[in-house]
């Protein structure tokens, strides 16, 4: 297994590593006009009245639509759920999320990763009205799952906001990629990248978390 590093984004012109595979075509991206203002309620009904997309806000009060999913991508981010929410239920700690929770960053984007965590002591100050929306609160831990509809730039984008708004952890993994390479995200650190690892640790911000990337390199069907 390889590994490098990649420093965090310090401005916009900063060099990534060009995507090792063909990039989806990314988001449409939806502008509105600036008196017109996407609240948690407007969100939620514009998602359940198109659910055959995938809506969120960015930070600068646009919205970004996505296709669901192919069912291949649906299997891999099923099994990466399952092991993070089988690892929660066990550390007791946290509350793990799947692809449908929608959190609202301090940037004011709401995101949906494709799985996270967060801790229990983070979530009690939420109120039920918050609880039962796009909570205020950016996840201790992400995954984002590289599907065909994405942009290999586009998700590392979304990876440094998280750990921008809060984030202790994160992981971008790319199955697209003939190198099968994973990004490790952490705050103020440059970006670790690893090549075909076989498993994923979550030590020390997840203590006992270990991901077994078989079901994603090698998909059940």
């Amino acid at each position: 297994m390889a590994t490098q590093s990649l420093k965090p984004r310090q401005d916009s012109t900063q060099t990534l590593p060009a995507p090792a595979a063909s990039d989806g075509l990314g988001p449409i991206v939806l502008r509105l006009p600036p008196f017109l203002r996407i609240t948690d309620c407007l969100l939620a009904e514009l998602s359940s009245l198109n659910d055959t997309l995938r809506i969120e806000l960015n930070a600068q009060g646009e919205l970004e639509l996505l296709p669901p999913t192919n069912i291949s991508t649906g299997n891999q981010n099923a099994s990466i759920t399952a092991r993070v929410t089988i690892w929660a239920e066990g550390d007791g700690r946290g509350v793990a999320f799947d692809s449908n929770a929608g959190f609202t960053l301090p940037n004011g984007a709401i995101r949906a990763p494709d799985a996270s965590w967060v801790l229990k002591s983070r979530l009690t100050g939420l109120s039920d009205e918050e609880k039962h929306s796009f909570a205020p609160i950016c996840p201790d831990f992400v995954i984002e799952l590289r599907s065909t509809s994405d942009t290999l730039r586009g998700v590392q984008g979304k990876m440094e906001e998280y750990m921008e708004n809060g984030a202790r952890l994160g992981w971008l993994i790319d199955p697209l990629d003939p190198l099968r390479r994973v990004y490790v995200y952490r705050p103020g650190a440059e970006v670790e990248i690893l090549e075909r690892p076989e498993t994923l640790s979550g030590e020390p911000e997840m203590p006992g978390f270990k991901l077994d990337l078989k079901p994603v390199w090698e998909p059940a069907f």
